[in-house]
């Protein structure tokens, strides 16, 4: 299931729940895994190391960077500084047992950025084999433009769906052009486009995201399915990550991947409301 990821940063800390089901993910043919040294102060990424060990030359780790927490525990601050970075890169290989990170990518990151030293540092990682790939999670186009003249990076994590396709309007295409792969988020719109109740987002109205949900609902035979589907049809788009927190979540989302919809409905989805654009960082 290439186009499907495992989103980690909803399991909670019962740890051998959590174990239990990244192995089913596993033996369900999921092989991407996605996590960040921020979530639960880096307990996520030992809860995904002890998981995945069995298999580790078999799937696909990839951690985040950049968010740095205070000595309480109470706050972190942005810090993209190579020192940091380098730091950060060995901590978490430890937390994750393995000797190699996938993909390894700054959780964010802003024009004002240090982002020739950032970069210097994912390179050298390179270098020294800790990882394999780098790239940024971000959806700000100007961050993203600057990235893909200065570097190396492989990947951008970015939030797309059906209620969010600021990515359509300039992201999409041009990572695509160069030769840039996608791995999206927010790819059920925090639950809305499957059952969650309809409220205010990203521009759009409770009423125009209430039309969205009933278009997805009534129109297409598995809602999970189709909000995949939407995403996964740009060609820059290598890889869905969706949030997994409960053995049942798990499950419905296999169930899901199997179900198919056509080219018409998923056209006729996007005719639903007006894409919504980026307003800063432009």
């Amino acid at each position: 299931m290439d186009k499907i990821g495992f989103g980690c940063m909803s399991l909670e800390g019962r740890q051998i729940d959590s174990i239990e089901i990244l192995r089913q993910a596993y033996n369900n043919d999921i092989n991407f895994f996605d996590t960040a040294d921020l979530y639960d102060y880096g307990e996520n990424e030992k809860i995904v190391g002890e998981a995945l060990a069995p298999f580790r030359d078999k799937v696909q780790i990839t951690t985040k960077v950049g968010n740095e927490w205070n000595e309480t525990r109470t706050d972190w601050r942005w810090n993209p500084t190579k020192d940091y970075i380098l730091k950060a890169a060995d901590k978490s290989l430890k937390r994750l047992n393995t000797d190699y990170i996938d993909l390894y990518m700054l959780h964010g990151g802003t024009i004002n950025d240090p982002i020739d030293e950032t970069i210097e540092a994912f390179e050298k990682l390179k270098e020294q084999g800790k990882i394999l790939e780098y790239g940024i999670s971000s959806i700000r186009p100007n961050v993203i433009r600057e990235w893909i003249k200065r570097s190396h990076m492989s990947t951008v994590m970015m939030q797309y769906s059906l209620l969010d396709r600021r990515p359509e309007e300039e992201c999409l295409d041009l990572l695509n052009k160069s030769n840039i792969s996608v791995i999206t988020r927010g790819t059920l719109a925090k639950g809305m486009l499957i059952d969650k109740p309809a409220k205010e987002y990203l521009g759009y109205s409770e009423h125009e995201v209430k039309l969205m949900q009933e278009a997805v609902l009534k129109k297409t035979e598995n809602p999970i399915s189709t909000s995949l589907q939407y995403v996964n049809k740009h060609p820059a788009v290598k890889t869905a990550v969706i949030g997994i927190r409960t053995l049942k979540q798990l499950n419905e989302l296999i169930s899901s991947a199997y179900i198919s919809t056509s080219e018409d409905t998923l056209k006729n989805l996007s005719k639903v409301l007006a894409p919504n654009i980026y307003k800063k960082h432009r």
